[in-house]
């Protein structure tokens, strides 16, 4: 198997509590840099939908499930993500990829 297959790629949808969107995307602004620079991640972009401002998507390549994990167990993910972007959500969906 190519090492690429061992990639694992994340997606996430988000929508916002009513009037939420613009702090979501400020503390976006905020997480992505830092996601970027983690040792194991490949690719990291985050989306605002245009006709809908309340909703975010989420693209994520990660070196492997371990990456991932590590991701989850940053300084920045527990305190961005869950400590002040989560409770602001009325939605979080995320689904797991590998490419073929």
């Amino acid at each position: 198997m190519a090492a690429s297959n061992q990639n694992l790629v994340v997606t996430a949808f988000w929508e916002t509590n009513p009037g939420e969107e613009g702090a979501i995307a400020n503390l976006l602004k905020d997480f992505l840099p830092q996601a970027q620079q983690e040792p194991g991640v490949k690719e990291f972009q985050i989306h605002q939908n245009i006709s809908k401002p309340r909703e975010f998507f989420f693209y994520e390549v990660f070196a492997g499930e371990a990456a991932f994990a590590d991701h989850q167990q940053t300084q920045h993910f527990k305190n961005i993500i869950v400590g002040q972007a989560v409770p602001r959500l009325a939605k979080r969906e995320r689904s797991q990829f590998r490419f073929i």
